[in-house]
């Protein structure tokens, strides 16, 4: 199993849709895993990434609660 401290980005989008312009922002981490908005507002920017190399499974746990 291998462990890392990974932190999660902001990225903002822009659409335009029938002449208006949208904005949104969304969070990645690496590996271009997409997390919720809620989940970093709840818990910060900072995880820790487990990744199980026999299984393939991904398990992302907060690292400092607010």
């Amino acid at each position: 199993m291998k462990e890392r401290e990974v932190e999660a980005k902001r990225l903002v989008g822009k659409k335009t849709v029938r002449g208006k312009v949208y904005e949104y922002e969304y969070y990645t981490l690496p590996l271009n895993l997409y997390i919720p908005k809620s989940m970093v507002e709840k818990f910060g920017t900072k995880f820790s990434l487990h990744y199980d190399e026999d299984s393939g499974t991904i398990t992302l746990r907060p690292t400092d609660l607010k």
